[in-house]
């Protein structure tokens, strides 16, 4: 991604992806511009993870199992899958002994248990900040509270949060769940928060807590992510300047499915799509200003190829919107620092 010295919140940084302006052949385009989202794509946690495999796969060699896909996004599974990832369900799925990566999403406490029991060579690639809401989670069960915890049902860091302490943490997705709780004791409440929600529901969400539990207690820092964060504000303000915002993403990753609502909510027609092909060529009609986007488990180069398709049909004006800055890292697992046992 280029580099941007601006955090203005205008269309800003004039941007060359280095494709062509010949048409191909195609219909031309009524596009005159695309602004891209900076910051967008992957975050410190999905570069940690995939970082992770990757590295795993150099050291141990094929196969190395990986519960679970060790980040919602298509086109990463299927590169790993093909250097010789192998993605299961369970962890007891693999093989006894053998290396297994626990996914960014994390795990609970049960998992971590049953990979012992087969002797798996673990290596936990959850992401830091999924871990700090599981130790939140843990601290305030510790202290006597019930949880609440704001999240999509299903979702595999949902299920590794609750798996905690499942008798003692509650899940709710909306302000109506909120309304039927049914609490053991109003006074020792406490909250957390899955890292990829969006934002402004959250909050409405948390609102609605403190309203009915006016003693509820939460983290000392906000749960959702700095990725998710500043993603869904860069598609906000792209929002104001675009008809459509693409964002680059899979179905199953919540993030990039926020951003689509995000957009939507901002008055944008707005799409997810895993690769360029995908595009419906009416989506595109009477599209002056492009909006691109991608979620923070989507690779660059996802975004780069959707580009050169637009700059093979003549659309050559590109610029980035940048609304800040990101220059978190996360270190590698301890179990991948380490030299490789002899």
């Amino acid at each position: 991604m280029p580099a941007s010295g601006s955090s203005g919140h205008g269309p800003n940084q004039p941007y060359n992806p280095g494709v062509s302006a010949a048409t191909n052949g195609l219909p031309k385009l009524s596009i005159e511009r695309i602004l891209l989202a900076s910051p967008r794509g992957y975050c410190a946690g999905v570069d940690r993870a995939v970082q992770t495999v990757e590295l795993a796969l150099e050291r141990y060699g094929a196969p190395v199992y990986v519960r679970k896909e060790i980040v919602h996004n298509k086109h990463v599974v299927d590169q790993l899958r093909k250097r010789g990832a192998i993605f299961v369900e369970q962890e007891t799925e693999v093989p006894e002994g053998s290396v297994c990566v626990f996914s960014a999403h994390g795990v609970a406490p049960t998992v971590r248990a049953n990979a012992d029991a087969r002797r798996l060579r673990t290596i936990d690639a959850t992401c830091p900040l999924v871990t700090k809401v599981h130790v939140e989670a843990r601290r305030f069960v510790a202290d006597g509270y019930t949880v609440i915890l704001i999240g999509h049902d299903g979702h595999e860091e949902v299920e590794g949060t609750m798996g905690e302490a499942p008798e003692h943490i509650m899940l709710v997705q909306s302000e109506q769940d909120v309304d039927a709780l049914v609490v053991p004791d109003p006074e020792r409440l406490a909250y957390t928060t899955q890292t990829t929600l969006a934002v402004d529901e959250t909050r409405s969400i948390i609102e609605r807590l403190r309203e009915r539990f006016p003693a509820i207690v939460g983290p000392r820092i906000d749960d959702i992510c700095y990725a998710t964060t500043n993603r869904q504000a860069a598609v906000r303000k792209l929002a104001e300047h675009c008809d459509l915002v693409l964002v680059v993403g899979s179905r199953n990753s919540s993030n990039s499915q926020r951003l689509v609502e995000v957009a939507r909510d901002c008055g944008a027609s707005s799409y997810l799509i895993d690769y360029a092909d995908e595009v419906s060529e009416g989506w595109l009609d009477g599209v002056r200003t492009l909006g691109i986007t991608s979620g923070a488990s989507a690779p660059e180069e996802l975004v780069q190829e959707l580009l050169a398709g637009f700059g093979e049909r003549g659309v050559t004006d590109v610029a980035e919107l940048t609304i800040t800055e990101e220059d978190v890292r996360f270190m590698l697992p301890k179990a991948i620092r380490q030299p490789a046992a002899s």
